[in-house]
């Protein structure tokens, strides 16, 4: 026989505590009410979902199977309540937006900040996610837009370029590369390299710039982001390969960049999910955000332009 929300509840309630008397607290309820609801339960499912010994309710093999199921069950229920909230506070001017860290350490707080100053009753969220995770947000409706280094290519998410940025190498400011206007690959090799996981995107760049350029790369250091490289070389651990977006972000000073020679160009991508029309919000912050990049040498050249989403 099939079970109602409401005894999965108290069955759940009963499992979570260990007790009537902790399940009646959890759900306000009186004791004599869940017993009745957890007897009836049991006639529903028929087979016993308790043994009480010694005054205390010890579960059967059978509920602890049922409690695994029930627990996805609760949870989505959760989860559909949260959506539904997150809804509600979109309608009274709520944005949610995830970014990689790469891009989001400092354009974009500046444009949720200029976006409060125009939306004075706006509530923002903000949340730094690496690829994976990012992509879940939006999917799940628990955030709006997303900004990202690496296009998203999932069928119900939209990614449009915001802006653009060369990769360059970076140094302290005393490094001998320092002294020439343009580098190539080859003049890294004599200095350790600070590079990354390939299994990053960061990490693939870097090790299909070296295929290209038919040179090894032989890393003294890995790392999982170019905040970490930036830190890395800070320290003097070596030189590293970052698009400008990580330096504008980088805070502390200090670090030199020199262009490299054929070196790709890194995107600042907006994600969103496909068939959902963006808020009014959204749509103010994507345009702040925009233009800031703009002020900041990031605009996307006249090609890209035509495929960028307009607000």
């Amino acid at each position: 026989m099939s079970l109602n929300l409401r005894q999965i509840e108290v069955f759940r309630a009963v499992m979570s505590t260990g007790s009537i008397s902790g399940a009646s607290k959890v759900l306000h309820v009186s004791q004599p009410a869940v017993s009745r609801l957890l007897s009836y339960t049991e006639t529903r499912v028929g087979f016993p979902l308790f043994e009480r010994i010694r005054g205390r309710l010890y579960a059967t093999p059978e509920a602890k199977r049922l409690f695994r199921e029930v627990d996805h069950v609760y949870l989505g229920v959760q989860r559909v309540n949260e959506v539904a909230h997150s809804l509600a506070e979109r309608r009274q001017g709520a944005l949610h937006i995830v970014s990689s860290p790469s891009i989001g350490h400092v354009l974009i707080p500046q444009a949720i900040a200029q976006l409060c100053e125009k939306y004075t009753d706006a509530k923002v969220t903000f949340n730094f996610l690496n690829y994976a995770p990012l992509q879940e947000r939006l999917l799940n409706h628990q955030a709006d837009i997303g900004v990202i280094s690496t296009p998203i290519d999932h069928p119900n998410l939209e990614t449009k370029p915001l802006g653009q940025s060369p990769v360059c190498c970076v140094c302290p400011e005393d490094h001998p590369l320092t002294r020439k206007p343009m580098l190539s690959l080859a003049d890294l090799a004599e200095y350790p390299l600070i590079a990354y996981d390939r299994d990053t995107p960061y990490g693939r760049m870097v090790a299909q710039m070296y295929d290209r350029a038919g040179l090894p790369l032989r890393a003294t250091i890995e790392v999982g982001s170019p905040q970490s490289a930036c830190a890395l070389v800070q320290a003097g651990a070596g030189v590293a390969l970052i698009d400008e977006f990580s330096l504008h972000n980088w805070p502390n000073g200090h670090l030199v960049s020199r262009p490299v020679s054929d070196a790709p160009v890194m995107m600042a991508n907006l994600a969103f999910l496909r068939f959902e029309p963006m808020s009014q919000l959204a749509q103010s912050f994507v345009k702040i955000l925009r233009k800031l990049m703009a002020a900041n040498g990031f605009s996307l050249q006249e090609d890209m332009r035509e495929g960028a989403l307009r607000h």
